[in-house]
């Protein structure tokens, strides 16, 4: 099984993605129950990061955050951006951008600037490590928004 993750991991894919994506095939509302709780893991996760001071990671718990709570979204309401995903057996960034902007025409901006701001924080809070802790906040205030949001929305699903 650990050279299987290592193999997949290596190609870029997202094991646990695929475990949740055929869960939701079987049982859609425990799928979204299970991303919305990832969700709120990986929040508190970044909570415990800002609270050590490490920027880089809690700039990466918030985007894997909105990660979460975009697929729940485009799963639920089926939009076209889901459907693509599961063709492709995968979640690209450019469908979770797409995804995005598709569910804040439906929804609000709010997801489109909870998505936008998580995707500052993936790249230049994780990858170029150029946000301070202070820098990340009013990104971070955005993605906890969007996840207040969707949960308000969802929670008459689950």
């Amino acid at each position: 099984m650990e050279e299987l993750m290592r193999i997949a991991k290596e190609r870029g894919i997202d094991v646990e993605d695929l475990i949740i994506g055929a869960l939701s095939r079987i049982d859609p509302q425990e799928g979204l129950k299970v991303r919305m709780e990832l969700a709120e893991r990986y929040l508190a996760e970044m909570d415990e990061y800002l609270r050590k001071g490490d920027a880089v990671q809690a700039s990466e718990k918030a985007y894997k955050a909105a990660e979460e709570v975009i697929k729940a979204l485009a799963e639920k309401f089926n939009i076209p951006e889901y459907q693509e995903a599961v063709r492709e057996g995968r979640w690209f960034t450019y469908l979770l951008t797409r995804a995005a902007g598709t569910l804040s025409v439906r929804l609000g901006d709010w997801v489109s600037n909870g998505w936008g701001s998580a995707y500052i924080l993936h790249v230049w809070g994780f990858h170029e490590a150029r946000l301070s802790v202070n820098d990340l906040m009013p990104y971070i205030n955005k993605v906890r928004v969007l996840i207040k949001e969707a949960e308000n929305i969802l929670k008459q699903y689950l």
